[in-house]
Formats: C-alpha cells, structure tokens, sequence
C-alpha cells in the first residue's frame, strides 16, 4: 500500500497540475484579479480545512485580494507549496500526520507555526463498541469485518494507520475512501450499532453527531497531540508582505472551527458558512489583519 514519495511525487504533479490547468478546482476564485492581487492556498478536502481555508480566503477577499482555493490530497498539497503553485497552506499536521511531507520539502517552504492547537489523529470507534485499546482489535475481528474504514489514500492518517497495523499486528484490511465516504459510513454504522473502526481526527463536527472515542493508542503511533500549522513558501514574504502579515497571524480555536464545520455540515456552502464566523468574530479577524 504504501507508495515512495518520489511515485507519490510524479502522481502529485499530475494531479496538482491538472487541477491549475482546469482552473484550480471546482472551489477556486472566478474573480477578476483583485486590487492587491492574486493568493492561491491549497488544503486537503478535510472538513476541518475546508473551514479554516475558507475563512482565511473570505478574510483576505475582504482585503482586496483575489484567492483561489484548491483542493488535492496531502501529497500535491505539500508539492503545490514547495513548488510555488501555491503561495500558503493552513492544513499542515504536525508534528506527526504530515512529518514525511514536511521533511521532504523543507528547504523550499517556510513553517508560520500553528494556526490551531490541540488537534489529534487516531482510530476512532462509537462509545457503544467494548474495546477501549487498538490492542484489543484482533480479539473482536469479526465484529468489525476484519476492516478498518479510512479515508484518502496517501493521508498522513492513512499512512500512520499502515503503521499501526504492522505495529499491533493487526488482522485488519484498510479500506481508502474518502473523508465522506468515511462519516456516510460511520452514519450507517452508528444508526443500527453496528461496530465500526475509522481513521479520525479532531477537531471535527463527528464528534458533537455521535458519542464516540479514540482507541487506546499504547506504542503511541498517531503520537501525541497535533498541531495544524500555516506553511508558505519560499519568497512570499518579499512577493506579498500584508498577505503574508495575514498566514503569519491566523490563530483560532477549536471551537471556532466546529462552529463553521458544523453550519457547513448543516448545509450551509462553506464561503457561506465562513463568511458568518467572520461577520461574527470582527476582534480576533482584526488580530490577524491589524485593521
């Protein structure tokens, strides 16, 4: 399952330079160039960075610029940065989900810290399953069908999640999907209490929908806890100093990220749903704008 980062790199070429040529994606910017001019950011198509990427985009349009948004998987993300085809990121999971990436490209982007704290990743069950540790996920094989439900292959996740089945010596199958594919399943699960194991990660609206918990993590695997941070790259800074001043600054919670999740989930369109947290929040939009 597992892929090489250079077969993941000539994949991610593909794929990212596919996405400019039809116009950076279904969710970029139809704009004419803005007074300031251009941002592109990439994200994965998480619902946590669908929200953050969202707002920072509505944030930045208010200041003139015109901001593209693209959303690829985490392999052409990180490339898309590292090359220059996109100017920032604020999807970044660190210190673990996205280690390999970061390692790789390192020289070429610039790390702005978190934008969001206390983040976590690990296999998640609902309340009502009676195991507690990954370690006890061979012992209740059947129960699960032998397969655990993931989400886009190449995650950071996904691949933590091979690690954690050689590591535990799981009899387990893992599954790629989608990050909708993976809640539409859970939803189906939950609905009837079948037992169900997934990839997740907090935050994420998931968790106010159903009780659920993380499974024991023992050999600490999906390490401890995460941080998802703002990388741009190399030159920005010169190329677009008040926009950079933006990436640099944005911080927010938790709980402001569930509230756009949670509109979004509800049916909201995100620039929608983003565009109502910033109408709502002017004093922590003016931190990160200084206006």
């Amino acid at each position: 399952m597992k892929r090489s980062w250079k077969v993941i790199g000539l994949l991610a070429a593909t794929v990212l330079l596919a996405g400019i040529v039809t116009g950076c994606g279904q969710e970029a910017s139809q704009k004419e160039q803005g007074p300031k001019g251009q941002v592109e950011l990439g994200y994965v198509q998480w619902d946590s960075e669908v929200a953050s990427t969202n707002v920072v985009k509505t944030v930045l349009e208010d200041l003139g610029y015109e901001v593209n948004i693209t959303a690829v998987d985490a392999a052409p993300m990180w490339l898309g940065v590292s090359e220059g085809n996109f100017d920032g990121i604020v999807a970044a999971w660190l210190p673990a989900t996205h280690k390999d990436y970061l390692e790789n490209v390192k020289d070429k982007v610039e790390d702005l810290g978190p934008n969001l704290e206390g983040a976590k990743i690990g296999l998640v069950v609902p309340e009502y399953v009676t195991i507690d540790s990954i370690e006890e996920l061979n012992s209740e094989k059947d129960k699960f069908a032998g397969k655990i439900t993931g989400i886009e292959p190449g995650a950071g996740i996904m691949l933590a999640t091979e690690n954690a089945i050689k590591d535990y010596e799981l009899d387990y199958e893992l599954q790629s999907s989608s990050s909708a594919g993976m809640v539409a399943a859970l939803k189906k699960a939950a609905d009837t209490e079948e037992w169900i194991v997934v990839t997740g990660w907090t935050p994420h609206w998931k968790f106010s929908k159903w009780d659920l918990k993380y499974l024991e993590d023992p050999k600490s695997v999906y390490g401890e806890a995460e941080y998802i941070h703002t990388i741009v790259r190399k030159g920005f800074q010169q190329d677009n100093p008040d926009a950079y001043a933006v990436l640099d600054k944005f911080h927010w919670t938790s709980a402001d990220m569930e509230a756009v999740m949670l509109d979004i989930e509800n049916g909201m369109k995100p620039e929608e749903a983003a565009a109502k947290w910033v109408e709502a929040n002017p004093d922590k939009v003016a931190e990160w704008t200084g206006k």
